[in-house]
């Protein structure tokens, strides 16, 4: 009976034992869990439950110029909040503060009542607006520093550097594109909370700084960019344009040293600005490039071998028909060489040549120029523009894109097609940031120029280039963009918009275009300048050209590029024929103004010269100008009519 307890007892204290083991495990396993394998996530719950935190904006790395000049920093501003607890008199602290503030009354109690522990009065204020709220010292009204965006240099480059928003997130340009390299991380306001979860004073608040992101450099040059956008401002406002662009690149590495764009607006206060302003024209807009594609015409003929350099073309008088419509050039010219074709940017020459070309073969080379597809800039927003897919070609399609007509493309996609022209054929990628650094300086990631493809050969591309130099030489559409010292390669270009009504070509508007690399011999800088809507004159030659020579003229003297020929006293014995001859019609379809006998002699006494350029223009007459300055003397006399051979010149003298 005895051995039957004892054996009982002791299967009794196992069985407890067990139990008291297996339970321990079950703790010390859920010990192990919580503090172990949950110690952070519940470190983190248990700091959200005694502390508050208030993101502060993360700062942003700067973004500087090609020479290190800064083109947009972070600054440290103060932000003003308030500890609604704290305050005494709600009403009184905001009638105080409204003035100051620039906010009214109503709203600031508004704020101050709708949060007991933490509210944001104003973010990043003014020095000045900081003291003066400082020195009311009304309890519970406190400030944190946050980083705020500065753009030292105001309007230049603000379509290519783009701004943020109070996040501040890029919204456009760079500020966009590099977003995630360029902003840091979050800051932070912790403030301490007691047991029910109050506030307690944020006197005793912790701020844990952001980190401040990585900077970028980019290919900009800030004097060359000044340069771009004041010439290219003078001539938008000189021809009451609706709009411009100009680009300058590096054509051997398609760096962009300049994006212009006008209207203009200051990143600084972005959100006074429309988006017609905001909106990166270089990038976003594409149109119609008229006769600057008769360039690239004649590169793919030369380089197929279909025509060679002393190929000469009927240009058939001024009029020709090509699957049943009429294509005109402005005036009547009888057997032209291939360069002529480009000199007189001859429509009829041009349509010949395609024809010899064909159009499998001109598309394609088309598409290798990067026409019809993005270029890959490193921008947001970039338009591929627009080239039909080859079977989509019909009838006269193929003389009408010989000269630009049919087919869309961007300005920094004519640029690179144009630069491919000036580095003997090989088409680059055009990129705007060249490297990304730390706050050391220490480059993180390096950006190199990149071949896209080989269009032509370095032959013709010289060729070429020579033929493009005519067009600036006497007697070519584009004198205005010749260059004293220099040798000068460019092509104008007038082609009629649009209407988003009709669908149909506009009957007025234009846009007008120069396009060219300088020097001819040793190309430095590709430029082309783009100006949207002209009133003054629809050419290129005329509101175009002159851009492009100022910004020129003015950059290789920065750059330090020296003359490669003796200087002469521009404009003294310039002949200037009719800018863009052929071009008044750039539709196929659109009417011509044939200049003929008969035109009266307007009086140019007193005119500058480029207005007496923008007259000639309207009565088609080629005149010879001499000297500078102001118009003294002209014949014929004004009022009589201009004979079939009589010689029309005009005399220039310095006004007195």
């Amino acid at each position: 009976m005895m051995d039957r307890r004892e054996k009982w007892t002791k299967v009794r204290i196992r069985l407890i034992g067990s139990l008291f083991v297996g339970a321990f495990a079950i703790v010390s396993a859920r010990a192990v869990y919580l503090q172990v394998v949950r110690k952070d996530q519940l470190l983190k719950l248990a700091e959200r439950q005694h502390q508050k935190i208030v993101q502060l904006t993360p700062g942003r790395g700067d973004i500087y110029d090609r020479n290190n000049a800064p083109l947009a920093v972070s600054v440290e501003m103060d932000s003003c909040f308030a500890e609604p607890r704290n305050i005494e008199d709600i009403p009184a602290a905001a009638a105080q503060l409204a003035p100051i503030l620039g906010v009214s009354r109503d709203e600031l109690v508004r704020k101050m009542r709708g949060s007991k522990n933490f509210t944001w009065l104003q973010r990043q204020v003014t020095p000045e607006t900081a003291q003066k709220v400082r020195d009311l010292e009304i309890e519970g009204i406190g400030f944190v520093k946050e980083s705020k965006r500065f753009y030292p240099n105001a309007e230049i480059a603000a379509h290519v550097i783009g701004f943020t928003g109070l996040d501040p997130a890029g919204l456009e340009g760079v500020e966009l594109r590099y977003n995630s390299t360029i902003l840091g991380n979050t800051g932070y306001l912790v403030t301490e909370r007691d047991a029910l979860g109050r506030d307690v004073a944020l006197k005793g608040m912790v701020v844990k700084k952001a980190s401040k992101g990585q900077n970028v450099t980019l290919t900009l040059d800030k004097n060359i960019q000044y340069l771009a956008e004041k010439e290219l401002t003078k001539a938008v406002l000189e021809s009451r344009a609706k709009a411009g662009i100009a680009l300058v690149m590096e054509p051997q590495t398609g760096k962009i040293l300049a994006m212009a764009n006008y209207p203009n607006f200051n990143p600084n206060s972005y959100a006074k600005f429309g988006p017609q302003q905001l909106r990166n024209r270089s990038v976003a807009d594409s149109f119609e490039p008229g006769s600057t594609f008769k360039v690239f015409l004649v590169a793919a003929a030369l380089q197929e071998k279909v025509i060679s350099a002393r190929d000469g073309f009927n240009c058939e008088n001024g009029s020709y028909n090509i699957g049943g419509r009429t294509i005109h050039d402005t005036h009547r010219y009888g057997w032209l060489s291939v360069a002529d074709v480009l000199k007189y940017s001859s429509n009829i020459g041009a349509a010949k040549i395609g024809t010899r070309l064909g159009p499998e073969r001109l598309y394609n080379y088309l598409r290798s120029f990067g026409f019809g597809e993005r270029s890959g800039l490193d921008l947001p927003g970039e338009a591929s523009g627009y080239l039909r897919g080859r079977t989509q070609w019909f009838g006269v399609d193929l003389a009408t894109i010989s000269f630009g007509q049919g087919v869309s493309a961007n300005a920094v996609q004519i640029a690179a097609a144009i630069s491919a022209i000036a580095n003997g054929g090989v088409l680059m990628k055009p990129y705007v940031v060249e490297k990304i650094t730390d706050d050391s300086g220490t480059v993180l990631q390096e950006m190199t120029p990149q071949v896209r493809q080989r269009v032509v050969s370095p032959e013709v591309a010289r060729t070429v280039a020579k033929m493009m130099e005519g067009v600036t030489m006497t007697g070519g559409t584009g004198t205005n963009a010749a260059v004293d010292g220099y040798g000068v390669a460019g092509k104008t270009g007038t082609a009629q918009k649009v209407d988003p009504v009709t669908r149909g070509y506009s009957i007025d508007k234009r846009t007008a275009s120069f396009a060219g690399f300088v020097p001819v011999d040793n190309p430095r800088l590709t430029i082309l300048v783009v100006i949207d809507e002209p009133k003054t004159s629809p050419y290129g030659g005329v509101v175009a050209a002159p851009a492009f020579q100022a910004i020129a003229q003015q950059s290789l003297c920065y750059l330090r590029v020296p003359p490669e020929r003796a200087l002469k006293n521009r404009p003294e014995q310039i002949e200037v024929k009719k800018p863009d001859v052929g071009e008044q019609q750039v539709a196929a379809e659109g009417t011509i103004e044939e200049a003929g006998e008969g035109v009266v002699m307007p009086n140019f006494h007193g005119m500058s010269m480029r207005q007496v350029m923008q007259t000639m223009e309207k009565r088609g007459l080629n005149v010879k100008l001499i000297g500078s300055g102001r118009a003294a003397e002209q014949n014929p006399p004004a009022g009589r009519r201009v004979g079939p051979s009589e010689p029309v010149w005009i005399k220039f003298a310095p006004a007195a």
